[in-house]
C-alpha cells in the first residue's frame, strides 16, 4: 500500500485539541507506542531517504508489529508493507539478519481518529512534545506531493500554531539526541 502523511509540532496541545473538537474530531484513547527504527547498514543519516527500506518494531499493549517503508516522492509518502510478529526479539534477530541496524528508540502516546478519507493521530513524542500527522492510504500512482498538499490544507484550516516538518520521528529523536548531548558536552567543558 501507498502511505502519504503530513506531520506538524503543535505549540500548545490543548488548543490542537480544541480545534479538532470544533469539527467534531474525538481522538480515541492513548495508547503507548514503544517503537525501534532500523535503516540498512549502508545508509547513514543525511543521505537521501527516497527508494531505501526502512523497518520499525512496535509494541502496543503486547502486540508487536513489523513495518517497512520505503520512501517513493519524499520521507513522508511512500510505500507500506506492516504485519503482526509473535516474537519481537525473533524478529529483531531477523532484521539484523537482513542487513538493518537499529537506530533510535521512539516512545510516544498516541490518540487516533478517523477521518472521512484518512486518520489523524496526536502524537506525543518522549523528548520532542507534541505532534499531529494526518494521513491517507492513496492508490499507486498517486502524487503524493499532491496528497500531502490536500492534507496541509486540512491542518491550515484548523488555525493551530504548528509548525511543518518533513522529517520522521526516527530523524527527529535522532536530531534532539544529539542536541542535548553536545549542551551536556557544553555544560561539562
Amino acid at each position: 500500500m501507498r502511505e502519504v502523511e503530513v506531520k506538524y509540532r503543535v505549540q500548545d496541545r490543548e488548543a490542537l485539541l480544541v480545534a479538532l473538537t470544533a469539527r467534531g474530531i474525538e481522538p480515541g484513547p492513548p495508547v503507548v507506542q514503544d517503537d525501534q527504527a532500523y535503516a540498512p547498514t549502508t545508509w547513514s543519516y543525511g543521505d537521501s531517504k527516497t527508494g531505501v527500506p526502512f523497518v520499525r518494531l512496535r509494541t502496543v499493549d503486547g502486540r508487536h508489529t513489523f513495518t517497512l517503508k520505503r520512501p517513493v516522492d519524499n520521507a513522508l509518502a511512500g510505500d507500506e508493507y506492516e504485519t503482526a510478529v509473535t516474537d519481537r526479539g525473533q524478529m529483531h534477530a531477523a532484521i539484523l539478519a537482513m542487513g538493518f541496524r537499529p537506530t533510535v528508540r521512539i516512545a510516544k502516546v498516541r490518540r487516533t481518529a478517523d477521518l472521512p478519507d484518512g486518520e489523524l493521530c496526536v502524537d506525543d513524542v518522549a523528548g520532542l512534545g507534541t505532534f499531529l500527522e494526518v494521513e491517507r492510504i492513496v492508490p499507486e500512482g498517486v502524487p503524493g506531493v499532491a496528497v500531502q498538499a490536500e492534507l496541509a490544507a486540512f491542518v491550515a484550516s484548523l488555525g493551530l500554531a504548528a509548525i511543518r516538518t518533513e522529517e520522521t520521528y526516527d530523524s527527529l529523536v535522532r536530531g534532539a539526541t544529539f542536541r542535548r548531548q553536545a549542551v551536556v558536552g557544553r555544560e561539562q567543558a
